[in-house]
């Protein structure tokens, strides 16, 4: 299995548009933070976990040339907003399926209704097969997937794990019993906003915590705001077994 990280930021990214915050002037790319995605390819399936505004971008940027799956964390903009540039793959493929929430599949045919319709449909928009997820573990196409719920605040997200890989993002709480899917794993991803507390994120300490809980061999950081700090600094201070995600990222699992 490898995973990509197509983007690691928050739901503004990094640079922030007009900001003069020292983190989005840096020259580092590795400061530079489109909105958090990622793409896990397994036994030659390409499945995307969110596809926020910036994933054409992504797309281009890692040459991808099919997509298998969209599965959503949440409704949210910064993880749904690029629904209709997954057009390419749509006149490829066919219709491609999503698998979401019956809340965020709500949402997105609201959002996208063009995309939805089954009457009088415009020519060139793309279509979907919705799959709706529940708290329980689904098979696909032999893969063992577990959604992992937690709070966004007061809003139900879904993480998923994937054999010795996990992703939660947009984490700010969640039960022993969900922790409990959680455990052996070779790598976690894990959202962690800022140092400063927040009503609806992990923040660093947090998401530390969090991470020492579960003890799996490598732990990476994400959906990162300009105000954790400098990408360089701040991996210089985390555990052995943690870093800071980045754009383009590849790690294999």
């Amino acid at each position: 299995m490898q995973v990509i990280f197509l983007g690691t930021g928050t739901s503004q990214g990094i640079p922030i548009i007009g900001s003069d915050h020292p983190v989005c002037l840096s020259d580092n790319p590795k400061d530079k933070r489109l909105r958090v995605s990622v793409l896990i390819t397994w036994n030659n399936y390409n499945i995307l976990i969110d596809c926020g505004p910036d994933f054409r971008q992504q797309m281009l940027a890692n040459n991808v040339k099919r997509l298998d799956a969209i599965f959503y964390t949440h409704e949210h903009n910064d993880h749904t907003a690029g629904l209709d540039d997954i057009r390419p793959f749509f006149f490829r493929q066919g219709d491609i399926p999503v698998y979401a929430h019956k809340r965020v599949l709500k949402a997105l045919r609201k959002r996208f209704d063009y995309i939805f319709t089954t009457e009088n449909k415009y020519p060139g928009a793309p279509g979907v097969k919705e799959n709706i997820i529940e708290n329980k573990t689904f098979s696909f196409h032999g893969l063992t997937v577990t959604p992992v719920e937690f709070m966004h605040n007061r809003l139900q997200v879904f993480g998923f794990r994937l054999e010795d890989f996990a992703y939660l993002t947009d984490i700010k709480s969640i039960e022993d019993e969900e922790v409990e899917k959680l455990n052996d794993l070779k790598v976690l991803v894990v959202s962690a906003l800022r140092v400063e507390s927040h009503h609806s994120h992990f923040n660093l300490d947090e998401a530390l915590k969090f991470i020492e809980r579960l003890n799996p061999e490598r732990a990476y950081l994400t959906h990162i705001s300009h105000m954790l700090g400098f990408h360089d600094e701040v991996e210089k201070e985390l555990p052995p077994n943690v870093h800071l995600a980045y754009d383009n990222l590849k790690i294999n699992v």
